[in-house]
């Protein structure tokens, strides 16, 4: 037998004296001494070396009084948001519903409905836009969009409501369907476009019409995606009028409904008014002349229940990549759900932002089987950092647990980095009220650490997604993947705030400057600083309840990681300074 090498030697004469339990192993391992050994280290194993991969444990008491007053609190929010989701999804006034139904067509979220695979998930995006943001009422503002799977396509689905004013297109409208199509650009999912849409809303045209973000974008952001092979298909099931021709005209497949979808440059009124010609709508741009003389179109269908087969068969025949978790529903032992309730989170939270909120119980209610491999535990604890599964993809979380010191953003920029090389996607729990100020803060370099923090969030060229659970206030919404660092998706709890800083903090600064901060501005402050407010205006992608966060948190990572993923894509990251 040849002899242990000078190195093994060396390992074994600082080996402690083996206890009983381990001898008769080592006896019998004469041909692989090596791996006897390693048995033997095996034996010492503390408990605590389990914890680096068990689950988190929790400390919440479900019956003491802070939790029910918390509890109340959010349930109250989650009411109220309740309440006008469901009076936003009725869509436009009744009589123009009534109009609609009467010339046949399908009211639009029983398209979106029809269109998607049975059994399967939705996830709605912002459709609190436009919320009290208008004199006139725009509920959703007046488009419907969403991630939803087709024919086992995970796709992004627009759909114009004509029920809320003709179906028109307010600069809200504009920015919700220039933000459906970002997100399918970036996750490269199939758009499907149910096309039913007067144009552009003419006493808004300013804010609709000229600029880089507005209408025509729409059109640059389907010939790009065309070009980068992310399928577009329409569906006109009703009219098409002016720059929105271009919508059916630039998709890659158009499928138009006989006798009530049309397609034209100017309508009849315009036509007769430019020309002198009178021509009804149906001559002018139907679908028979655009499915047999134009060939505008590709495909007839008879009404919209037709229209919406041919379009599911066009998701099948893309030959894209299908996806199964989590929008179709599994077996429940599949995936490991949390080991604690996640409507304890209501609980938890509250609606009280002062009080610290313990993240770790709130990682413990998002994760796969609560299980959270931690790193630098016990460094920059007010940043918590750490590998887990959601829905059985794995992700690095970075998680707000106090204020940011010069630690914890170093901490994180670490933690960012190795997720980048790895390609982990990144899942940031906000609740930050900025990075620590002062004297000590200045000389430790909490700007240039802050900034290495903020650097690395920018360039972290990994699908990144963002929930804010509680505050989100100053340079901290940067350093924590505000909407301004490009998550794949970010969404708010009702409890959540957003601003510069708060109505208190304000005042302390007016004071400080000897003016008194006016009444009627710090009302102001605290409406606009409120979730509802962010998301009527899409800073987000909309409010969702606690203990849905793992749910949404899934259908975006299936999203994201379901479609043709480019794997060549290497982050690179900008100077770090030291």
């Amino acid at each position: 037998m040849r002899a242990p090498s000078p190195l093994l030697r060396s390992l074994r004469s600082k080996q402690p004296a083996l206890p009983s339990r381990c001898l008769p192993v080592r006896q019998r391992s004469t041909r692989t001494p090596f791996l006897a050994f390693s048995r033997s280290v095996a034996s010492y194993t503390h408990p605590h070396h389990a914890s680096a991969i068990s689950a988190l444990p929790t400390a919440v008491d479900t019956s003491s009084s802070d939790f029910k007053e918390n509890a109340q609190q959010m349930q109250e929010l989650l009411d109220r948001m309740a309440s006008l989701h469901s009076t936003i999804s009725q869509g436009g006034p009744q009589k123009a519903k009534d109009k609609h139904i009467a010339r046949g067509k399908m009211l639009p979220r029983d398209r979106v409905t029809a269109l998607i695979d049975p059994g399967t998930s939705f996830l709605e995006l912002s459709p609190l836009a436009g919320h009290d943001v208008y004199s006139d009422d725009v509920p959703a503002g007046g488009i419907i969009t969403g991630i939803g799977t087709v024919e086992g396509v995970t796709c992004m689905i627009v759909a114009n409501d004509s029920t809320v004013k003709g179906g028109t297109y307010y600069p809200i409208t504009v920015k919700k369907h220039l933000r459906a199509q970002a997100i399918a650009q970036e996750n490269k999912l199939p758009c499907l476009y149910l096309v039913d849409s007067g144009g552009a809303n003419l006493p808004h045209q300013a804010d609709v019409f000229p600029d880089k973000e507005h209408f025509g974008r729409i059109f640059f952001n389907q010939a790009r995606m065309s070009s980068l092979g992310i399928p577009q298909i329409s569906v006109v099931m009703g009219p098409c009028t002016a720059g929105g021709a271009y919508v059916p005209a630039m998709s890659d497949e158009t499928i138009i409904v006989e006798n009530q979808g049309t397609i034209f440059l100017a309508g009849p009124p315009l036509v007769k008014a430019a020309t002198g010609e009178e021509v009804s709508a149906e001559d002018l741009g139907g679908g028979q002349l655009h499915s047999t003389i134009s060939g505008v179109t590709d495909y007839l269908a008879v009404d919209d229940a037709h229209a919406i087969v041919l379009a599911r068969r066009s998701i099948s025949n893309l030959n894209y990549p299908k996806t199964t978790v989590p929008l179709k529903n599994i077996p429940g032992d599949a995936i490991r759900e949390p080991l604690y309730d996640p409507t304890e989170l209501n609980g938890i939270v509250g609606t009280n932002l002062r009080r610290q909120i313990p993240v770790h119980e709130v990682i413990a209610r998002i994760v796969d089987g609560s299980e959270f491999a931690e790193f630098k535990r016990d460094y920059g604890t007010t940043l918590v950092t750490g590998f887990a599964r959601i829905f059985g993809h794995q992700v690095g979380i970075v998680a707000n647990n106090g204020i940011l010191f010069s630690e914890s953003s170093l901490k994180g920029a670490h933690f960012i980095e190795l997720c980048a090389q790895r390609k982990i996607p990144l899942v940031f729990l906000q609740n930050i009220s900025g990075f620590m100020v002062g004297a000590d803060a200045e000389k430790g370099g909490i700007a240039k650490n802050g900034a290495k923090l903020v650097t690395a969030v920018a360039c972290a060229d990994v699908p990144k997604f963002t929930v804010v659970f509680g505050s989100s206030a100053g340079a901290g919404n940067y350093g924590m993947c505000g909407r301004a660092y490009s998550p794949r998706l970010l969404f708010m709890w009702p409890n959540a705030k957003i601003g510069v800083m708060g109505s208190e903090q304000l005042s302390a600064v007016m004071e400080a400057v000897g003016r008194t901060a006016d009444p009627d501005l710090k009302a102001r402050i605290d409406r606009e600083s409120e979730a509802v407010f962010s998301s009527a205006r899409l800073w987000d992608d909309g409010v969702i309840p606690p203990a849905q966060t793992r749910r949404f948190l899934g259908l975006g990572l299936a999203a994201a990681v379901g479609g043709r993923v480019d794997a060549d894509v290497q982050t690179r990251f900008g100077v770090f300074r030291m």
